[in-house]
């Protein structure tokens, strides 16, 4: 008689076992030093807690909520518009666990202890590794404070529930909910990055209110209560608060025409809309629309930074637990010479990218306290924009690479992290707009200059290479005739002098050393997993592991 076990083919074996819930806090030691180093080690408590949830829950959570994208309901069952986003009840609760924990607001209710910017970028880095779409709308509540102090009556209205832990996703007017968040809108079809372009019109209603016809492109968060717009008056182009209801409770005349089918983010939804008369509010002075919108911008830049460095991290949580996990020829795959030197090469990029990261937190935190911190924040957040998200999509190929075949599929979340990579060298000005903007920093505020070199130089005399490449630099900038088409490499190398001027400085040797060589003394091909021979690879893997 023929029973199921005539059937069996094989026996499962060597295969990694799944990950399992880990604390994203307690693992990580360069997330650890680096938050202690800024400033942000008073927090420690908070952060080991949301550490516990984005490995467990959240992490679990984030697979549903990207296997169930959102969906656009134009019309109720009765014809009505109505305009409405309908998400999964998992992005629901990733939503409410990053509100509960801070991830849109620790800095702003912890404002007055320096190190609060640090803090807070450590819970995005967190919670971003498990559910990068959410960070849409969070990061976009966070950075819209700044600029709707430039309305006070309008701040003192708002910031108080966008800065509640509640999460409430009910369409209500603001007036009657717990907790709101902000999106934003600023390009247009004719213009993308060159606002400037744009034709949406504002006009002055008597009540001093205004009201918007024209589009947005890119409006991302159509879930949110209200969103930052751009839009012209006669003296120029102005920034607007326009929320998603009127002050009477009635919907306001937003039309979304359709929701964005885009390569990742997909647990989140962006749209293109119509303004059909929209009731707004005025932020800022007319015709400083760009101004006023840009604080909000420099926040949303570092969480570009912070967004990519947490992929680099999840995408090496996933590499390192294969290999310490999968034999071949006989040995596991992390102590196999060759994939240490992929993975140690990995780790290694990783930690310059969370070091850079949370330095940036440091001068946006101190930046109203110190001149010379707000130089710097302004100059180095598009740096470390530009080189942290350029790395971030061949980081996570390779980490792709280390899985073989298992990590191009879904279930060992690296295609998803794939797919997200790319998003924030796109997102708040691609590369060239970041490399553009440093030449105007260097070349309309003389302040920065200084205060970034007073940070390569503070590192001086503590390695060769990096001294010999920061003369290169102080050159390179002098040379102005050329400086704009040589911008790309310029501030390239500005980035790698960054982090090895802050790794020297952090004082773990290993990391330090091999990044300098690698990074700064042409020791290094153009691929990971190229280190010299001679450098601590298995110590750069140890550090990096989950279960170190």
């Amino acid at each position: 008689m023929t029973t199921a076990a005539d059937f069996l083919t094989h026996e499962v074996t060597n295969q990694a076992p799944p990950i399992g819930h880990y604390n994203a806090w307690r693992t990580d030691h360069a997330l650890r030093d680096a938050v202690a180093r800024e400033g942000g080690g008073w927090a420690e408590r908070d952060l080991a807690a949301y550490g516990a949830i984005a490995g467990g829950e959240l992490m679990d959570l984030g697979y549903v909520a990207n296997e169930n994208p959102p969906k656009l309901r134009s019309y109720d069952r009765y014809g009505h518009r109505i305009d409405e986003v309908e998400f999964h009840p998992a992005y629901h609760r990733v939503m409410e666990l990053g509100m509960r924990h801070g991830v849109h607001a620790f800095a702003w209710r912890h404002a007055d202890r320096p190190g609060a910017h640090v803090a807070r970028a450590a819970i995005s880095y967190m919670h971003s590794q498990a559910e990068a779409g959410t960070g849409c709308p969070l990061t976009m509540t966070h950075s819209a404070i700044p600029a709707l102090r430039h309305a006070p009556e309008i701040a003192r209205d708002w910031i108080p529930r966008i800065t509640s832990l509640d999460y409430d996703p009910r369409v209500l007017p603001a007036s009657q909910k717990v907790g709101c968040t902000i999106g934003m809108g600023m390009t247009e079809k004719q213009g993308g990055s060159d606002v400037r372009a744009n034709t949406s019109r504002a006009t002055r209603q008597p009540d001093g209110s205004y009201e918007i016809v024209g589009h947005k492109w890119f409006f991302s968060a159509p879930m949110c209560d209200a969103w930052l717009v751009l839009a012209y008056v006669d003296s120029g182009l102005t920034c607007f608060l326009m929320p998603k209801l009127r002050p009477d409770g009635s919907r306001n005349a937003i039309r979304i025409q359709r929701l964005k089918d885009k390569l990742g983010d997909r647990s989140n939804a962006s749209s293109e809309v119509e303004f059909l008369g929209a009731w707004a509010q005025r932020v800022g002075d007319e015709g400083r629309g760009v101004a006023t919108i840009l604080e909000m911008v420099a926040l949303t830049r570092l969480d570009c930074m912070i967004g990519s460095s947490a992929l680099m991290r999840q995408a090496c949580v996933q590499a390192l637990h294969h290999a310490q996990h999968r034999k071949v020829f006989g040995k596991t795959l992390v102590d196999q010479v060759l994939m240490q030197n992929v993975l140690a090469d990995l780790a290694l990029e990783s930690e310059a990218a969370i070091a850079l990261t949370m330095r940036v937190a440091r001068a946006v935190d101190a930046g109203s306290r110190d001149p010379n911190e707000a130089a710097f924040a302004r100059i180095a957040t598009a740096i470390g924009k530009y080189w942290i998200c350029k790395r971030t999509p061949a980081l996570v190929n390779e980490a792709q690479e280390c899985l073989g075949g298992m990590g191009y599929v879904e279930e060992s979340n690296l295609p998803r992290l794939y797919r997200q990579a790319p998003l924030n060298s796109i997102w708040e000005g691609s590369g060239n707009i970041q490399c553009l903007d440093v030449l105007r920093a260097l070349g309309k505020e003389p302040e920065t200059r200084e205060a970034l070199f007073a940070e390569l130089l503070a590192a001086r005399g503590l390695d060769s290479s990096l001294d010999q490449e920061l003369h290169w630099l102080n050159e390179a900038f002098d040379e102005r005739t050329t400086l704009e088409v040589r911008s790309r490499m310029v501030v390239e190398r500005t980035a790698l002098a960054l982090q090895a001027s802050l790794l020297l400085r952090a004082g773990n040797e290993d990391v330090a050393r091999s990044f300098c060589r690698s990074r700064l003394g042409g020791e290094h091909g153009l691929a990971f997993g190229t280190l010299s021979a001679d450098l601590p690879l298995r110590a750069l893997v140890d550090r990096a592991a989950i279960a170190a």
